[in-house]
């Protein structure tokens, strides 16, 4: 259902199938904005209110339904903070235990809490000590006021947005105002270059917050334990599995790697999996069966549970996972510095004001 929801959004149904979704999507669409819009106005009016808590808050969030590049970009909000100086937490809903795991083995000394009261999140880390807080996912949770608004937008997202149920957007471009800065997503190589193609889009703007690109590229391989390992041979036969919101990025990236033969080499099989999937034994033993030999390559936030099962973690030969960096566009560092530096002092002023 989800592959052809999503399948859907990005106008590859069938022209019945389209009309049909689109009869039903369209009035729930409309609907939901308008509950968004109302909900929006409510924080904006003081009606609903934010609470603030001791110490800085830096949300990294989207406007679309996954697949923007969150989790790594908010990993790279934390090793920034952490060559500050700073003690950051980092805080989640916690839908999907991928994305904890993962952030915990990128940093096992931040402390990693997850629960979908944000605002209690928060008041934990700083029992834990923390000085920051970096929020993944947290655009549309305004119940717990931020320093920083860092708002993404994915290359390979419908573009113009449409609302949920008839595309994947939360809510609508006009709320990229609230943003203190709104960075462009991209995966692989083809996906920078959308990703140039779309900031020239928001530039176009009436009004836009401040804008910038970063690009979600390769940069290595491990095992699925997390150990630095050697890269598939070039051109060797692999399963790519995956449960990520837009499996065909990790296609297309191991393709642009030199895995599968070329752009349309037979020898890459992707198996994908609906996003934050939960793997069974009987499934790995059938990813097992559908590998046959060939070697298994996967996503790190599928690693943290594919790693769990012996089975898989001793298959011959060894699985082998795909790491990512953010690589900023010239005058990303600068814009993100300047924000952390205001968020970091607003955020000093109130703990010493309670202190």
């Amino acid at each position: 259902m989800e592959r052809g929801v999503r399948r859907y959004w990005k106008g590859d149904a069938g022209p019945l199938a389209a009309t049909l979704l689109t009869a039903v999507t369209a009035p729930m669409a409309a609907l939901f904005g308008v509950a968004v819009r109302l909900r929006n106005r409510a924080f904006d009016t003081g009606l609903l209110r934010s609470r603030t808590v001791p110490v800085p808050v830096i949300s990294v969030g989207n406007l679309s339904v996954g697949g923007t590049g969150k989790t790594p970009v908010a990993g790279w909000i934390v090793d920034r903070l952490v060559a500050r100086g700073c003690t950051p937490a980092v805080v989640s809903r916690g839908y999907g235990e991928d994305e904890i795991a993962l952030h915990r083995r990128w940093h096992p000394r931040v402390a990693v809490i997850a629960n979908p009261d944000r605002v209690a999140a928060a008041l934990e880390a700083v029992d834990q000590g923390a000085d920051v807080v970096v929020l993944d996912d947290g655009f549309q949770h305004r119940a717990l006021a931020r320093d920083a608004d860092i708002v993404l937008v994915s290359a390979h997202d419908p573009f113009p947005p449409r609302l949920l149920p008839r595309g994947p957007w939360r809510e609508p471009l006009g709320s990229l105002l609230r943003a203190s800065l709104v960075l462009v997503t991209g995966k692989g190589d083809e996906g920078v270059r959308s990703g140039e193609d779309l900031l020239v889009v928001l530039h176009d703007l009436p009004q836009h917050p401040p804008l910038g690109r970063v690009g979600i590229l390769a940069s290595g391989w491990t095992t699925l334990g997390g150990e630095s390992a050697q890269p598939p041979e070039p051109g060797e036969e692999v399963l790519a599995v995956a449960s990520i919101a837009h499996p065909q990025e990790l296609e297309r990236m191991l393709r642009e790697a030199g895995l599968g033969g070329g752009p349309e080499g037979p020898s890459l099989e992707l198996l994908a999996y609906p996003d934050h999937h939960a793997y069974t034994e009987a499934q790995l033993g059938r990813i097992l069966e559908r590998a046959g030999g060939r070697r298994i390559v996967t996503t790190e936030k599928d690693a943290v549970k594919l790693a769990a099962f012996a089975p898989l973690a001793e298959a011959v030969p060894a699985p082998r996972v795909l790491t990512l960096r953010v690589d900023p566009a010239p005058g990303v560092d600068r814009l993100l510095d300047r924000l952390l530096d205001r968020a970091l002092a607003r955020g000093g002023d109130r703990a010493g004001g309670r202190a």
